[in-house]
């Protein structure tokens, strides 16, 4: 199952200090625009070769713009056997609006 969380409790798992994976699908001119920090860019269009780099047994939390890419690439982890993935409900865009205003929104 998929868990689709606001950003304000995506800031509230990052800053337990728990051991999290914060994927950001995106493309590569986006992730230069704006990103979170720790952050790792894993570009939907090139994911299939980076999912590789992800170990099942990882806390996983996906991100993008609005929320709809990353959930595509939930579904992909979850039919993979990844038991621990979470969705960045609204993406970077609601991060920066609901968390961090100094992210920039494009």
């Amino acid at each position: 199952m998929i868990e689709d969380l606001s950003p304000l409790h995506i800031k509230k798992i990052l800053d337990s200090g728990e051991k999290i994976r914060l994927i950001d699908v995106r493309e590569v001119w986006e992730y230069e625009i704006a990103r979170i920090e720790n952050s790792e860019l894993m570009s939907l269009s090139e994911f299939e070769k980076h999912a590789g780099l992800l170990n099942q047994d990882d806390k996983i939390i996906v991100y993008c713009h609005r929320g709809v890419r990353s959930l595509r690439v939930c579904n992909y982890l979850v039919n993979a056997g990844f038991g621990n993935v979470i969705n960045l409900k609204g993406g970077i865009y609601a991060w920066s609006m609901e968390v961090d205003n100094t992210i920039p929104v494009y």
